[in-house]
């Protein structure tokens, strides 16, 4: 029930994203706010279909050249969790790093298209997110009291 809550919390989280990017002037903050709101549906995922491994902690992976293991990016951990979304993983995955120099301040990271572009996939993945993870569009509505 928890994990439910959490997925239902993060997509709504994600259409707040997906509301404040199509309000957005520029087009670096739209294409990140779309992306944000692409991570949250990732993590609404991860929520509902992620189990907790005590088998190795991160903390006891493999190091290279002295310096800890970077964690898994979450598009790598929703294609092995919900491998259906694995397109949609390599997608947003590929934009990351566009996503960091819009956020950077990048007057040149993105063109509009492409952040009108991202924010239409982004509404699309939340709407895929939704069904995967049972989560409604909106949270349900108490029933009106009965009278008389």
């Amino acid at each position: 029930m928890g994990s439910a809550r959490s997925a239902g919390a993060l997509l709504s989280a994600a259409r707040q994203c997906l509301q404040d990017g199509a309000w957005a002037d520029r087009p670096a903050e739209r294409y990140a706010a779309a992306h944000l709101a692409a991570l949250r549906c990732a993590a609404a995922v991860l929520a509902v279909r992620a189990q907790p491994t005590s088998a190795q902690p991160a903390s006891a992976q493999p190091r290279r050249a002295g310096r800890p293991a970077r964690p898994a990016s979450a598009w790598v951990l929703l294609a092995a969790v919900a491998p259906e979304l694995g397109e949609w993983s390599a997608f947003f995955a590929a934009g990351a790093a566009k996503r960091q120099a819009a956020e950077a301040g990048s007057s040149h990271a993105v063109t509009e298209r492409e952040a009108d572009d991202l924010l239409r996939d982004a509404e699309t993945f939340l709407a895929v997110c939704q069904t995967t993870t049972g989560a409604g569009a909106s949270p349900p509505r108490r029933p009106l009291p009965q009278t008389g």
